[in-house]
């Protein structure tokens, strides 16, 4: 990294270049008609702040203040843009020299058209798209990037996959029945190794030419939203990669948590909740390094927390985002992260955001999302979160433990008891696996009836159902120690073999688990019950668990056998809710049961969805 410059210099206005040197400006345009009017650039150039910038006069705008730093190659300039400044572009010059600044006018359609929200209507699909489809072989390998490696033989390679190969296979995911997309992070990562997942950004200002840079972003934006669809951006606010300008030429020393030798995270929850904690474990956990390669940003730093605020709104503007999926959300400062938040709705109403917490037990996840909690040192603001106690203490147990008191279907059933802790449940995200974690079919021993009893679950859960791309045509792998859980998809590649996005190279197995996938997500779409409706569930007996989604005008039945054998069960049990219905037509399957009998027998590895009737 390139040394501090210690020095600070006062100036009121600074001139903003020679006439040979790089300047870069960040956000690189802004808009016109923001409810939030203040906006502060960052301007980067080799000695900058010994320059004198004058704002040459443009209607509605105003120049408030010039902040110098410690590294004279930064200044940031505070502007306020008022309701009666139009779009056009103003100039900040000095002498002969110009920088002319953009201001566009606002996308139309916010709220309708982008910036929809993602709710328990919604179903997600989650992409890598370096390992989706290749649709522009000509962006594989660039010169511009330090990593130039495609080898889909190995595994910690870059495969080739990009934005457009997930445009070409967006009416395979409408007919599937998903709604929304989205993509592990797309802003570019020019790191030397390990850039096919996106989460060590170096430039937030723009998209990774690899996977087809700004253009193609917005063209899938586009075309999603053609299709009814959505578009859920993979937001990474704790830290960058290593390669980052900022990091490589900081602002200042405290840009990032500094320590006298690398520290890392600990990954531990406990201290940020804990009212017994040491500081110094909380310290540890919530600014340690995520890897020696993820520098670990201080957003306590006000130009930190800009920067990171105003690229979030950049980026729902800029390329109309619907929601926003933040990762590593339990690693950063909690109360930036509420700023941050607020800002989002503030400016979009309708924005829904959704952290990753990978904790353990329901009082920890709903810790960093709205709850009913009191009495705790921090009060979260957060939509939802990706519900991985569902997954893991959950539906995973439920497919994978023998039945007991607590063991198996029960652990699901608790989980699903301790709701009561949230405030808005139906936000959470609920999944089978992730990019993560060792896929499902894999976890339930590619046993394809458990496989549709956990989609089966997921679709008719509360919460917004999430599925990682692949799982409908069998994808496999564990995450250690084969890491396969990032296999390409098949047919994604024009030299594959043969192409699972048809049916006609689809196995029956893979078409088997594909139809009922997409006959369940069809029908959750027209579901009022299952989209909005209500939860009730009874209590686990002999391996069977039964539970109800509802509301004044439609009813749904889930009966789900996690025995290997046949089990009865008796309608009248569940009366209570099922009074005045007479028949429960199987969604899936097309037969009708009678609800008046005495006893149902449901064959094992089994999961019903009925819609009762009268």
């Amino acid at each position: 990294m390139r040394k501090f410059f210690g020095i600070a210099i006062c100036l009121c206005f600074i001139n903003f270049l020679f006439a040979q040197q790089s300047v870069d400006v960040y956000p690189n345009h802004w808009w016109a008609g923001m409810k939030e009017q203040k906006l502060q650039l960052m301007i980067h150039s080799t000695n900058i702040a010994k320059q004198n910038l004058i704002l040459q006069p443009y209607a509605g705008v105003k120049l408030v203040k010039v902040n110098t730093v410690e590294n004279p190659n930064y200044v940031f300039v505070d502007l306020l843009v008022t309701p009666s400044a139009k779009a056009g572009s103003f100039d900040l010059k000095s002498g002969s020299n110009t920088i002319n600044y953009e201001l566009k006018p606002r996308r139309s359609g916010k709220g309708t058209q982008y910036a929809q929200g993602v709710t328990s209507s919604d179903f997600i699909y989650l992409i890598m798209p370096d390992r989706f489809s290749n649709g522009d072989y000509t962006n594989d390998t660039l010169s511009i990037y330090r990593d130039k490696k495609i080898n889909r033989g190995d595994y910690f390679a870059r495969h080739g996959g990009d934005i457009q190969g997930v445009i070409s296979h967006l009416d395979y995911l409408k007919d599937l029945g998903v709604s929304t997309v989205w993509l592990t992070p797309v802003l570019e990562n020019d790191m030397p190794n390990r850039t096919e997942h996106g989460y060590a950004i170096t430039n937030h200002y723009k998209v990774d030419s690899r996977l087809g840079g700004d253009i193609a972003y917005k063209n899938l934006s586009d075309e999603l939203h053609k299709r009814g669809m959505k578009l859920i951006q993979d937001a990474v606010y704790n830290h960058c990669g290593l390669y980052n300008f900022l990091i490589q030429d900081m602002p200042m020393k405290d840009w990032v948590h500094q320590w006298p030798s690398y520290t890392n995270t600990t990954y531990k929850d406990g201290p940020l909740m804990d009212v017994h904690a040491s500081k110094r474990d909380e310290k540890i956990m919530s600014d340690g390094w995520f890897t020696p390669q993820m520098p670990d940003l201080n957003q306590s730093n006000p130009y930190v927390a800009n920067f990171l605020i105003q690229n979030a709104i950049w980026c729902v503007e800029e390329f109309g985002v619907d929601g926003w999926r933040i990762d590593t959300y339990i690693y950063n400062d909690l109360d930036f992260m509420n700023r941050c938040n607020k800002a989002l709705t503030d400016e979009y109403p309708k924005m829904t955001m959704f952290g990753e917490t990978w904790v353990h037990g329901v009082l920890n996840q709903a810790y960093f999302t709205q709850n009913n909690l009191t009495n705790i040192r921090f009060k979260s603001n957060l939509i939802g979160t990706t519900d991985f106690q569902t997954n893991l203490y959950g539906i995973a147990p439920a497919l994978t433990q023998a039945f007991g008191w607590t063991e198996g279907v029960n652990k699901l059933y608790q989980t699903l008891a301790n709701d009561f802790v949230y405030q808005h449940p139906e936000n959470e995200v609920v999944f089978l696996d992730n990019h993560d974690m060792s896929r499902f079919y894999s976890q339930v021993n590619e046993d394809l009836a458990k496989l549709k009893m956990g989609i089966g679950w997921l679709l008719t859960t509360r919460g917004i159902p999430e599925m990682y791309y692949g799982t409908e045509i069998l994808l496999k792998g564990y995450s250690n120690p084969d890491g396969l859980v990032r296999s390409d998809f098949i047919g994604g590649w024009k030299e594959d073999a043969q192409n699972k996005f048809t049916s006609q190279e689809r196995s029956d197995s893979e078409n088997e688990v594909f139809n009922w996938t997409r006959t369940l997500a069809n029908f959750r779409k027209n579901s009022p019950a299952i989209r909005t409706g209500k939860l009730m569930q009874f209590v686990p007996e002999d391996w069977v668990y039964v539970y109800f989604r509802y509301t004044d005008k439609q009813t749904v039945m889930i009966v789900m056998n996690t025995s290997n054998d046949e089990k009865t069960i008796k309608p009248e049990r569940f009366s209570e809710i099922t009074k005045g219905f007479t028949k429960a037509r199987n969604v899936a399957l097309g037969w009708t049961a009678d609800l008046t009998v005495p006893e149902w027998k449901v064959p094992g590895k089994t999961i019903w969805v009925l819609e009762l009737g009268k």
